[in-house]
């Protein structure tokens, strides 16, 4: 069981531990990813979308 103490409020409209903030960032990471390959990837390599992806995987963990 999780004491309130340990979970975190941040910008994300509800409570949080590390693993629900790092669910939350793999869901749209991989939600980054079937987007960019559907709209962009004729104009932009995939890598540029995994960098995006981690960038926003890596603040949602730090700072949701």
């Amino acid at each position: 069981m999780i004491k309130d103490s340990q979970r975190k409020q941040g910008f994300l409209p509800i409570k949080t531990n590390l693993w629900d903030r790092f669910f939350i960032g793999m869901v749209i990471f991989v939600a980054i990813h079937l987007l960019w390959m559907r709209f962009l990837e004729a104009h932009l390599p995939l890598s540029v979308g995994t960098i995006l992806s981690l960038i926003i995987l890596v603040v949602i963990v730090i700072k949701g």
